[in-house]
């Protein structure tokens, strides 16, 4: 009788405490994976680090993802507004071979703004990229309408190159965060090989620039020669987006940054192409 009072031990199942521990496990490895998959996913949201290229070519991180050095802007103005301008017939060289036997510039059509269509170079319409999208199409329009025909003749004697000098490039002034203006003197020069002939306009202008984000094409290895061109441009993280005629009176060398009357007047009425 007393061995059937007797309370018998609870044994626990080996296959018990292997379910539980299976599920704990499982359990973990859920937690652990929601938590990486967050981490993820802040990863992919968060922006590039911005770093601000110096004069030297150093490259310096930021904080300010608007922050530019004020030479490379400069420098991104001169470079690009020269491109726009090169119409020398050719396209430039990409090998050795093509330095001193350069391929001619067949030329890239452009819808005007009288309705037809007209080429401009290569170099002017890889440069373009430069500039806003709101702004490059008319920009680009009014190029096709200014470059001469002759500019792709395959006659050596009745080719027009053109080339735009400049002569000086103002400091950048900045207007708001990311966002500066950049006045530019320059002459725009058109040589006709036949004769030797020259043609020069003014071509005087104050450039609005603002601070950008770029990204990498994940295909490099699959971009042709031209896309490699435009996201070169599009890597220099500035861009282009207004263009007013500049007046040299007073706009950069007045201390107190105020404009003239006759500035005031000549801006309103001015075209961003003169």
């Amino acid at each position: 009788m007393v061995r059937l009072l007797e309370k018998k031990k609870p044994q626990v199942s080996l296959l018990t405490t292997f379910a539980i521990s299976t599920f704990g496990l499982h359990l973990l490895v859920l937690l652990f994976l929601i938590f990486q998959g967050l981490n993820i996913r802040q990863l992919s949201l968060r922006k590039q680090p911005n770093f601000v290229q110096m004069v030297d070519g150093q490259a310096v991180s930021s904080t300010d993802d608007l922050a530019r050095d004020p030479e490379m802007i400069r420098q991104f103005v001169s470079k690009t507004m020269s491109s726009i301008f090169n119409w020398s017939g050719t396209i430039p060289p990409q090998t050795i071979e093509e330095v001193s036997k350069p391929k001619p510039d067949l030329g890239i059509l452009i819808k005007t703004p009288s309705g037809g269509s007209q080429k401009v170079t290569t170099s002017s319409w890889v440069a373009s990229f430069g500039f806003a999208e709101d702004f490059r199409k008319g920009f680009i329009s009014q190029i096709a309408d200014m470059t001469p025909a002759e500019v792709f003749a395959n006659n050596p004697q009745q080719i027009i190159s053109g080339q735009l000098i400049i002569k000086r490039v103002y400091p950048p002034k900045q207007i708001a965060p990311g966002k500066w203006e950049v006045g530019m003197v320059a002459d725009l020069i058109q040589n006709k090989q036949a004769d030797g002939k020259r043609l020069i306009v003014p071509f005087n202008k104050d450039l609005l620039v603002r601070a950008i984000d770029y990204f990498d094409y994940p295909q490099a290895d699959q971009t042709t020669v031209l896309q490699k061109a435009i996201y070169a441009v599009r890597a220099e993280r500035l861009e282009i987006y207004e263009m007013r005629n500049l007046c040299l009176l007073d706009a950069y060398d007045n201390s107190s940054g105020a404009k003239s009357n006759q500035c005031l007047t000549e801006q309103k009425s001015g075209n961003f192409i003169r």
